[in-house]
């Protein structure tokens, strides 16, 4: 009798295990993964559609969305929309975005659709240097196949000619690879500035960086990706948004970009050229690391939809798309966060 009394609270104590463990929120799921900064926060995303002309016969809009991974977990997605829609990926590197197919008829006065979510973000860190003081050793591993696009050129991110040339001139005699990536990422720090005065910048294009020596995130970015394959290292380029560090609620101006590259001991490992640059004193951390004051959107560019656009391929995908009646429509977006108690 005592060992059945025993039993039975044994597998009460299972059940109340199980249950707590099933009430966990993104944020505990991510921090029981490794020991790293992590910062819980609400993200609103809206997008602002504007009535389309009578003539017109129909708008389609896609709208990007957040996905969970490693470093980031996304909880309570909310879309508030006056229209149907439906969610879709793209079939090259698998991002989530909403898409619309609205009649005119009955987009005839201005709308909006609201995207709200809850993050749990993550620092991502690699230890390059054999630092003992970083948890996590390893990135992301990949197989060969999922490698092969990111070897490969885009249109603004060329791989011959210049770029091919820069890249062989700033690694020549490195065999290493990552000896090599460091030899990059310190040639774009040191010849790049974060300016974007003027006209050019933002574009992610190679070889205006390279000429221009200036730009924002995304120039910084297309430079090092585009010396990163020519040298014969897979390189990624992602983009979402920055959260001020000292801030704990507000607008979020625009976006923010970073890169990973792949060596095969390692994984996939995190840069961030233009906070380098930016944080002169964070230059080793930004090589090998990328903060928890983000928010990931996309991967890629290049980008075809799916249902498919008439226009060309995004260059890239942070902002929503709209095309009406095949022609591409500006659209007015706007973006804001609070930090969530618990927050880092």
């Amino acid at each position: 009798m005592k060992s059945c009394r025993i039993f039975v609270v044994a597998l009460l104590c299972i059940a109340v295990i199980a249950i707590a463990g099933a009430g966990f929120s993104a944020s505990s799921r991510v921090r029981a993964r490794v020991s790293a900064p992590v910062r819980n926060f609400e993200f609103t995303y809206v997008t602002k559609i504007p009535a389309v002309p009578a003539e017109a016969k129909s708008s389609k809009i896609w709208i990007p969305l957040p996905q969970s991974d490693t470093y980031q977990a996304i909880s309570d997605l909310k879309i508030e929309s006056p229209f149907p829609y439906a969610r879709h990926r793209d079939s090259e590197y698998g991002n989530e975005y909403v898409y619309l197919d609205v009649p005119a008829a009955k987009a005839d006065a201005p709308q909006e659709v609201r995207v709200h979510f809850q993050v749990a973000r993550q620092e991502h860190r690699v230890a390059v240097d054999g630092d003992p003081s970083v948890t996590k050793v390893s990135g992301t591993q990949a197989s060969a196949g999922e490698l092969k696009r990111f070897l490969q050129p885009d249109r603004r991110v060329p791989l011959a000619g210049t770029i091919a040339e820069l890249s062989a001139e700033q690694t020549h005699g490195i065999q290493d690879p990552m000896a090599k990536a460091r030899a990059i990422y310190d040639y774009v720090i040191a010849t790049m500035r974060y300016d974007k005065s003027g006209t050019g910048w933002g574009n992610g294009d190679a070889i205006w960086a390279c000429t221009a020596k200036r730009g924002n995130c995304t120039d910084f970015h297309s430079l090092f990706i585009g010396m990163m394959r020519a040298a014969g290292i897979p390189a990624r380029f992602e983009i979402g948004f920055p959260l001020p560090e000292e801030q704990h609620a507000g607008a979020i101006p625009g976006y923010h970009c970073w890169a990973e590259f792949y060596v095969e001991r390692y994984g996939w490992i995190p840069v961030d050229a233009s906070e380098a640059w930016k944080h002169p004193e964070k230059k080793n951390y930004f090589f090998g690391a990328h903060d928890d004051n983000r928010v990931q959107f996309t991967v890629g560019r290049d980008i075809r939809l799916d249902p498919a656009q008439q226009g060309e391929p995004l260059n890239y995908f942070i902002y929503p798309y709209a095309e009406v009646d095949g022609k591409p429509l500006k659209l007015e977006s706007a973006f804001s966060f609070q930090d969530r108690m618990g927050s880092n």
